[in-house]
């Protein structure tokens, strides 16, 4: 069908890119069960879904409940978010012995879903630094960005961290120490970096743009698509092109192309050409 090929001609592109970018990408050759929490496993359709934030994470991991939970969901909006975010509801793949994560590398049907790299970047940032209720992330992160970011910044903004602008998110993101001290917070970590593509041969590749249709196929594929189907809902807060061309305008040319590069492989892998609206030096 046009869908099989459509689905070979995205995993063609990310084969292409792993090979094209080995050298930087061979420096972990081996995965360590750390590498594998993001892998959500369903043992009874036999599939793997690798959660990317803010690629439509949280009704994939409903999902996935209604298919493990052997009947005790059956529509997955009835599903609270926050439940969704549970760890302990859903099984992760560093949760199994070495022959048994190989065992099922090899035979289960493995997806996951990307979204326009810094389309996803802007609705983290948007999430989690403009919504008053994420005092957790004003504090973990936010009082370091100000930190570390702003001139003559005051007291309150240091001990609240409730106000980072985006263009210090971007400075704190590019800062080379960011990335010495810790690895990136998963909202916005790298595709790369969280589900290991170039080990990982994944099955399907769906994304944020075709959504509805991706997700289906890959239910039908699990043999489950006759009785569940993606929940959809027109969700008007959510990050457009046009909001991230509107996030990029005052982030200059320098910082916009540093940024490029972090975020490089995920534009080249899933075949997402450079935006318009980036004055890269």
């Amino acid at each position: 069908s046009n869908t099989a090929i459509l689905h070979q001609i995205r995993r063609d592109q990310v084969t292409e890119t792993c090979r094209a970018n080995s050298v930087s990408s061979r420096k972990r050759r081996v995965l360590t069960p750390n590498d594998l929490k993001h892998l959500v496993v369903d043992e009874d359709h036999e599939m793997i879904y690798c959660y990317v934030p803010k690629v439509a994470c949280t009704n994939w991991k409903r999902v996935m409940m209604v298919l493990t939970g052997r009947g005790k969901y059956s529509n997955p909006m009835e599903i609270p978010a926050n439940e969704a975010h549970v760890s302990s509801n859903l099984k992760t793949l560093n949760q199994y012995s070495i022959p048994e994560i190989n065992h099922r590398l090899k035979n289960y049907m493995k997806f996951l879903f990307v979204r326009e790299p810094f389309e996803r970047l802007v609705s983290a940032y948007r999430n989690k630094f403009t919504q008053k209720y994420n005092t957790s992330f004003h504090k973990r992160y936010g009082t370091k960005i100000v930190r570390r970011q702003r001139k003559n910044a005051t007291q309150e903004a240091l001990r609240k961290g409730d106000d980072v602008k985006f263009e210090e998110f971007v400075a704190y993101l590019i800062d080379p120490h960011t990335q010495r001290e810790e690895p990136f917070n998963e909202h916005w970590q790298t595709v790369y970096s969280l589900c290991h593509p170039c080990h990982i041969h994944y099955d399907l590749i769906g994304k944020y743009e075709t959504l509805e249709e991706d997700s289906n196929y890959v239910l039908q594929l699990a043999g489950v698509g006759n009785y569940l189907k993606f929940p959809t809902y027109a969700k008007s807060t959510r990050t457009t092109d046009e909001m991230t061309t509107e996030f990029f305008q005052n982030i200059s040319s320098l910082h916009q192309t540093q940024l490029y590069e972090v975020y490089k492989l995920d534009f080249l892998m899933f075949n997402y050409s450079v935006p318009s609206y980036l004055k890269l030096e």
